[in-house]
């Protein structure tokens, strides 16, 4: 476990700050939001310090879905489709990351006006650019 001493939630995990803990493992630390979108908005945080997804370490991503599962379910999940919630992750201030310690919002969508409000401004598709952006973005994954 590496955690940095000045962040608000590593200071969380160590229990310097309080919070209203609704799951933990050795790699993972769920709490509620203190301002939540909606009623059981939790946040889940892996126990590493790192400001984007991609800083962290392989093992401590493994149990974040499972335990945004086991949170969806808690909330009320079921498979007839009632509950619906979003499960969001922002990396960086322009997409929108406050805290920079990477956390995965696990949000309640019980009414249009509840929870997260998504604006999806998507553009008209350039299928050549988009093959391009293909290819390079196949190439880069394979030499990772």
């Amino acid at each position: 476990m590496t955690l940095n001493a000045s962040c608000l939630f590593c200071r969380i995990i160590k229990g310097e700050i309080p919070s209203y803990k609704v799951f933990e493992s050795s790699k993972v630390y769920a709490f509620l939001d203190i301002n939540p979108l909606s009623e059981g908005h939790t946040l889940i945080i892996p126990k590493y310090h790192g400001a984007k997804v991609h800083e962290i370490p392989d093992e401590y991503l493994t149990d974040i879905i499972p335990a945004a599962k086991k949170i969806a379910l808690a909330l009320g999940a079921t498979p007839d489709d009632t509950f619906q919630y979003n499960l969001l992750q922002n990396n960086g201030t322009l997409a929108h990351q406050v805290v920079q310690h990477v956390h995965f919002h696990v949000i309640p969508k019980p009414t249009e006006t509840e929870g997260l409000g998504v604006g999806w401004p998507q553009k008209p598709t350039d299928f050549d650019a988009l093959k391009k952006t293909h290819e390079e973005l196949v190439k880069k994954i394979e030499a990772l």
